[in-house]
């Protein structure tokens, strides 16, 4: 079975920045209505740091989406970022088709 990845996929905090300037607040006055650190948010923003569930959460209910979209984001970068790094090329397949 094999599933599609999306070829290089955006960081999550540049999609959250299209959702952040649509605000006209600034970073302080987001992080801070959403109960975390400046310092977070620009780390997301500037894709300095990812998504975690708790965060997803958070900017679900601040921006009218599901917490599954966030994490998506972040699956679909992580997954493609670690394909670029992992070598599967020489790992046997243990399990056989069925007969």
């Amino acid at each position: 079975m094999s599933t599609m990845i999306m070829h290089n996929p955006p960081h999550p905090g540049e999609i959250l920045r299209d959702y952040t300037d649509s605000t006209n607040l600034s970073v302080t006055q987001i992080a801070e209505k959403i109960h975390i650190s400046r310092k977070v948010l620009s780390q997301i923003l500037n894709g300095h740091a990812g998504i975690s569930a708790e965060m997803a959460w958070k900017l679900s209910a601040a921006f009218s989406t599901t917490p599954q979209f966030w994490i998506n984001l972040q699956a679909n970068y992580d997954l493609w970022q670690a394909k670029q790094r992992v070598d599967v090329s020489g790992i046997e397949h243990l399990l056989k088709p069925a007969a």
